[in-house]
């Protein structure tokens, strides 16, 4: 009985949570990326003629990229100050925030494999591979920039960042690197690399989502030491 009741206590929290946090993702910012990303992979049809696998490869890379710039943004929140104090925690209203975009980003990148030419397509399992890579990674960025600074609205920091992180994977060499290509002795190599990335950046969303138990204040200027306080 206790644990039903638990179940119907959450259900109660949760219901007038959702319309909150659906308010609070920032679609503008998703829809542009999405739309910029069909655009880049609509363009693979203007041609008269069917660019090659080498093109789709390049063009379908660039358009993760900026499905990514878009996800950068999804914990966005200028209400988190006035948030913190809620019964549901920081973990929660990620997860559901992910619930609401997850769904919609599988929707949007099924919809750019498919812009594609059939004879500019390359693999889709690879390239699903990366891409999830590169999603997961902006989360990842971003969750980092939520669990240790105080700002409300990390997504600009965090674009920047994978704006970075983006042009220095470029100049690594296909032996070390994430972008060898299919044709090339390095692309199963490069899979698993993309496979560890995904994995990582996975378990550094799960790692600092949460709430951290301990804060620390600002040192007092007498005793100079830092007071442990306790947050939900």
């Amino acid at each position: 009985m206790r644990g039903v009741e638990n179940k119907l206590v959450g259900v109660a929290l949760l219901r007038p949570l959702l319309p909150a946090v659906w308010r609070t993702v920032p679609w503008r910012v998703l829809a542009a990326a999405g739309a910029a990303g069909l655009l880049l992979a609509g363009s693979t049809r203007i041609p008269d003629g069917e660019p090659g696998a080498g093109i789709g490869l390049f063009v379908l890379r660039v358009t993760a990229l900026v499905g990514a710039f878009g996800l950068a943004f999804v914990l966005d929140d200028p209400a988190r100050n006035t948030s913190t104090g809620t019964p549901v925690g920081r973990a929660v209203r990620t997860v559901l925030r992910l619930a609401f975009v997850a769904p919609l980003a599988a929707l949007w990148w099924t919809a750019v494999l498919l812009l594609l030419p059939a004879a500019t397509r390359p693999p889709a399992a690879p390239v699903t591979l990366q891409a999830a890579g590169t999603a997961v990674a902006a989360l990842a960025l971003a969750t980092v920039a939520v669990r240790f600074t105080d700002r409300a609205e990390v997504g600009r920091t965090t674009a920047t960042r994978l704006t970075a992180i983006a042009l220095l994977v470029t100049v690594v060499p296909d032996r070390w690197g994430l972008l060898a290509g299919p044709d090339g002795p390095w692309w199963q190599a490069a899979q698993i690399r993309w496979a560890v990335v995904l994995c990582a950046a996975l378990a550094a969303c799960a790692l600092w989502t949460p709430e951290p138990l301990v804060r620390r204040r600002p040192i007092p200027a007498r005793t100079g030491r830092p007071i442990p306080t306790r947050t939900g």
